[in-house]
């Protein structure tokens, strides 16, 4: 059974997939940390990962987000569907380029695959390189 949605304030952004939304009424908010389900943005130190981040800012940045929470991630962040102002984030970042479509994630959002195949062609964001490395890829060669 899905959860109920969710009006928060997006109150920061910490990359092209990942923000912080206050949620709840005066006094009693409460802070969340949200994945955007179905897609993976480049990290921070990875080609167009600032790029990325800025689109989402641009996007969500103190806006008022709907969120649909599908899961809960192993960070402990909610995984959700995200909606700022009338724009969906997924659908926004890949379209642009500066996310991949994460298809374990993805397979209730079709049209997402779509859009990436469209930026890949049109050369558009992390498309204009000859040969962009997954997010996923590069968490496994730099990981810690």
């Amino acid at each position: 059974m899905p959860l109920a949605s969710l009006i928060c304030l997006v109150v920061a952004i910490s990359d092209g997939d990942t923000l912080t939304v206050r949620c709840g009424t005066p006094g009693a908010y409460q802070q969340v940390k949200v994945r955007i389900a179905a897609i993976d943005a480049p990290e921070s130190r990875q080609a167009f990962g600032q790029k990325s981040r800025q689109s989402l800012a641009r996007l969500c940045f103190r806006q008022r987000a709907t969120l649909q929470p599908v899961d809960e991630d192993s960070y402990g962040r909610t995984v959700a569907h995200v909606r700022c102002g009338n724009s969906d984030a997924a659908t926004a970042q890949v379209q642009a380029g500066l996310a991949w479509v994460y298809t374990p994630y993805a397979s209730s959002r079709p049209q997402l695959a779509e859009l990436q195949r469209k930026a890949r062609s049109d050369g558009a964001g992390l498309w204009s390189q000859p040969r962009p490395m997954a997010p996923w890829h590069y968490r496994q060669r730099h990981a810690r």
